[in-house]
C-alpha cells in the first residue's frame, strides 16, 4: 500500500513522478531542485541560494506529510560541481542541527534544468 503526497507548498512535479510517497512507515521524497512553488520558475544563481530553496521545498513536503526535518533518516545530495560542497554544506547544516541524517553526496554531470544542486530524502512517519 502506498499513498501519494502532493502539496501546493512544494513545486509541482516536472515529470511523471510524485512529490513524495508514503509506504510502510516511511516517506520517500523525490529529488528537489530550486523551483519556486508559486511560480514554478527556477530560482537562485549560486549553490547557496539553490540549496536554501531546495531545503525549503523539502521541508514543505515533509510538513504536508505530517512530519518534519527531524524525521529524515537519509539524504542524497547531487551537486553539479563537487567544488561547491562547502557552500552547499553550510546551508544544509542550518536545516539539520541535531542528529543529522545519513547522507551521500555525489557529483552529477547534469541535473534537471541545469540545477546546481538536487536533494532527495527518506523519512520515517
Amino acid at each position: 500500500m502506498k499513498d501519494v503526497v502532493f502539496t501546493p507548498r512544494g513545486p509541482k512535479p516536472i515529470g511523471p513522478y510524485s512529490q513524495a510517497i508514503k509506504a510502510n512507515g516511511f516517506l520517500f521524497l523525490s529529488g528537489q531542485i530550486a523551483l519556486d512553488p508559486e511560480s514554478g520558475e527556477f530560482t537562485g544563481t549560486d549553490v547557496r541560494l539553490q540549496t536554501e530553496r531546495v531545503m525549503e521545498n523539502l521541508k514543505a513536503i515533509l510538513e504536508a506529510s505530517g512530519v518534519s526535518l527531524g524525521h529524515v533518516v537519509k539524504t542524497t545530495v547531487y551537486l553539479k560541481d563537487m567544488n561547491e560542497f562547502t557552500a552547499m554544506n553550510e546551508v544544509y547544516a542550518r536545516y539539520f542541527t541535531a542528529a543529522p541524517p545519513a547522507r551521500s553526496t555525489v557529483e552529477a554531470a547534469r541535473l534537471p534544468k541545469d540545477a546546481l544542486v538536487e536533494i532527495d530524502v527518506v523519512a520515517f512517519l
